[in-house]
């Protein structure tokens, strides 16, 4: 387990400037080997261009900020969707699809992404995360959630086809969604069997329903004009478990998280909710000064080992 410290152990900074989490090429497909449990290439979700795509683009990586301590990589323009995949040494048979945050325009694939796989990996989950679409070529018209959340429905497919490879069972395929990307995941939650595109293959005959999932301040997901949840969350008894993390002092809205649970709660679906007073927004797993956020990962670990679905 990583310590509560803003820190990050030496060894993941060693393998950060080995460029093995970070990596822009062209994908492999996911019989392709793995180096020490992670994939040295992304992995390709879609088996050409994406739904409303004209082109292939693994996105940019922005020039690292020097207030970011540790870094915090940034990627735009992704126009072609990818997982990097992260085995754990033993699995248990749990997989985790991990939709970092970023605010729709960029992704951020290690503090929202790489950090929380390999958190998951030492409970013997396997985990991808999933550069998802970004926004620049959205129309107005058009939801930013859409693509990323085309991306993430494909994402949960593309894992469950892909079980028997990667020893999971299909049944315990979760989400994790930070931010934007919790957005996406509290849609995709509640969307019931209906896709956000036309099946292309066999892999879309499968179910995107998340067993499970985990929100970590999810970004805007309360409508402050109109006082409401964003009218795609849908709430029924048949949605599967939830665990919710917001701080008070998160300008997104910590209602949302809040008002997310009650939903769920009206229909006595299983769900934990963490509602922090500070901490703010955008740390990932990592420690804030003056904050017990924290402490957020030892809750989910305890959630996931309580449900089975990480190994104690």
């Amino acid at each position: 387990m990583f310590e509560n410290s803003p820190y990050l152990p030496r060894w993941f900074a060693t393998m950060l400037s080995l460029g093995l989490f970070i990596a822009i090429a062209a994908p492999m497909d996911a019989q392709d080997t793995v180096a020490n449990g992670v994939s040295n290439q992304p992995i390709a979700i879609w088996p050409d261009l994406p739904p409303g795509e004209t082109v292939k683009a693994f996105g940019e990586q922005l020039p690292a900020r020097n207030t970011d301590i540790p870094t915090i990589t940034r990627v735009e323009k992704i126009r072609t969707p990818t997982i990097d995949l992260f085995l754990p040494k033993v699995s248990n048979g749990t997989g985790v699809v991990i939709l970092p945050g970023g605010g729709f325009a960029r992704v951020v694939p290690d503090m929202e992404g790489s950090e929380a796989a390999m958190r998951l990996n030492q409970l013997g989950i396997t985990a991808f995360v999933l550069r998802y679409r970004t926004s620049e070529v959205t129309p107005a018209e058009e939801p930013k959630y859409l693509r990323p959340l085309q991306d993430a429905q494909r994402a949960v497919r593309w894992v469950r086809a892909n079980a028997v490879t990667w020893r999971l069972k299909t049944d315990r395929i979760g989400v994790l969604g930070f931010s934007a990307g919790g957005q996406v995941a509290c849609i995709l939650h509640t969307t019931g069997d209906k896709a956000a595109y036309e099946a292309i293959d066999q892999i879309d005959t499968l179910s995107f329903r998340p067993d499970f999932s985990l929100f970590i301040y999810p970004w805007n997901v309360w409508d402050s004009k109109t006082e409401r949840l964003l009218p795609e969350l849908q709430f029924s008894k048949d949605l599967p478990p939830a665990f919710i993390v917001h701080t008070s002092d998160d300008k997104s809205s910590a209602l949302g998280a809040a008002m997310f649970y009650a939903g769920l709660k009206k229909f006595d679906v299983p769900a934990e909710l963490h509602i922090y007073e500070n901490g703010g927004h955008g740390y990932g797993t990592r420690a804030r000064p003056d904050s017990n956020i924290g402490t957020w990962p030892d809750r989910a670990d305890d959630w996931l080992v309580r449900r089975k679905l990480g190994s104690g």
